[in-house]
């Protein structure tokens, strides 16, 4: 904001990849009134985000379509061949961030009604995309995406929303984080000579670790238990069955929830006990393996932050252990999910990005948010782009050429419209 007044007083255009917020809009007569351009969100999220969305969004009604649903994800990921810790991910933007992501919440549209999700509720590892090349990732919902809805036309959507990517065992491990108030922001600890082990040992005893423990942990154990008490009952009767009793026990009907009749074949269900009995235990060791990776048995990495929040330490390990290493890399994902519907007849579209940096100092977050920047600054020392006022990249005049360029830099997008 002093930056963006600054260049105000010395009549100089703003280019900015951050997003516009009250403070800037405050500034919107003036910067009309001086004949400046100050383009914001021109990164990747926000930034190709929007020229991508707009572009896609264009064609569609230029073909007679209207939208009924828009979906946006958007994450930096750690790359395939660089993914080797339990959190699948690692450090490739401002880790500050990363903490407090999803502090304030999110509101987004869904089928026609609003959703409010509340921060603990918010990293929910079930919400996914399935992408062909990755498998699936979870999505988390951005704090505001109701703000888009006019900006980008769509106010008659019945689902818009605007999401953070990351896989599955992310958002797992990260309600376990906020779970156990490792995110909180109260100065509670002095950190001068002391170990992660023992701000995790100190930080748990407060907090109830055990407690958590059994609640999470042990819950699933005794459901595990339980479960394969059942298949033992199941495998049991099968052996004491005669062979005719054996084959009219591998199917049957049964009544659903709902009220329905459901086909049941004994072995689908034995397949899907254990898959389950599985995944139980895999979610149990899962979580102990994340805290332990981020150094909740390490003696070694000593902190020397002086005074602390729980918050600033888990920046701290997070700066330490989810460092991408010097050949390792980073990768950007991005997928827009749009429902429309022609004379009637419903259509889908998507299109997706995927960016994989080089190593750990030319990654694809740097060359994603940086090169929307720098070709814009480009166009407009050409003269190619004469515009005034505050603005994103959300017209054609201004996206077209800049997603032209990209296209050159090896950033394109894979459209599907079916």
């Amino acid at each position: 904001f002093i930056i963006a007044k600054d260049c105000i007083q010395y009549r100089k255009n703003l280019l900015t990849a951050s997003y516009v917020d009250d403070n800037m809009r405050s500034l919107e007569n003036e910067i009309e009134k001086e004949g400046l351009l100050f383009l914001c969100e021109m990164g990747l999220d926000p930034g190709i985000d929007h020229m991508s969305a707009m572009k896609l969004l264009n064609h569609i009604r230029s073909e007679g379509g209207h939208v009924s649903s828009f979906r946006s994800h958007c994450g930096g990921l750690v790359a395939p061949e660089s993914d080797d810790n339990p959190w699948r991910y690692k450090i490739s933007w401002n880790p500050r961030n990363v903490v407090f992501a999803g502090k304030a919440g999110a509101t987004f549209l869904e089928n026609g009604a609003m959703r409010m999700v509340e921060y603990k509720e918010l990293f929910d590892a079930n919400r996914v995309v399935n992408l062909p090349e990755l498998g699936y990732l979870a999505w988390y919902p951005n704090r505001d995406s109701l703000s888009y809805t006019s900006i980008y036309g769509l106010t008659n959507a019945e689902t818009f929303v605007r999401t953070t990517l990351r896989f599955p065992e992310f958002c797992f491990g990260w309600k376990h984080i906020i779970d156990l108030k490792l995110t909180d922001e109260t100065p509670a600890y002095n950190t001068d000579g002391m170990s992660l082990r023992e701000f995790f040992r100190l930080h748990f005893e407060k907090h109830g670790f055990s407690d958590w423990l059994e609640r999470q942990l042990m819950n699933k154990f005794q459901q595990t238990k339980e479960l394969l008490e059942k298949m033992m009952q199941i495998i049991e009767a099968e052996e004491v069955a005669d062979p005719d009793q054996r084959k009219e026990m591998q199917d049957f009907m049964v009544v659903d929830e709902s009220g329905q009749l459901e086909d049941i074949n004994l072995e689908k269900v034995k397949s899907k006990a254990a898959a389950t009995v599985a995944g139980q235990v895999h979610e149990a060791n899962l979580s102990i393996r994340q805290l332990v990776f981020l150094g909740m048995d390490d003696d070694e990495t000593i902190i020397n932050k002086g005074w602390c929040s729980a918050a600033d330490v888990l920046q701290f390990s997070l700066e330490n252990k989810l460092a991408l290493g010097d050949d390792d890399k980073d990768m950007i994902v991005m997928l827009h999910e749009i429902g429309y519907e022609v004379h009637g007849v419903a259509h889908e579209a998507t299109s997706e990005l995927i960016v994989k940096g080089e190593d750990n100092n030319f990654t694809a977050m740097a060359k994603t948010v940086g090169l929307p920047l720098g070709i814009a600054a480009k166009l407009i020392l050409q003269g190619k782009l004469e515009l005034q006022g505050l603005r994103i990249p959300v017209t054609a005049d201004i996206y077209e050429p800049v997603l032209a360029e990209l296209a050159l830099n090896g950033i394109v997008f894979q459209e599907n419209i079916s």
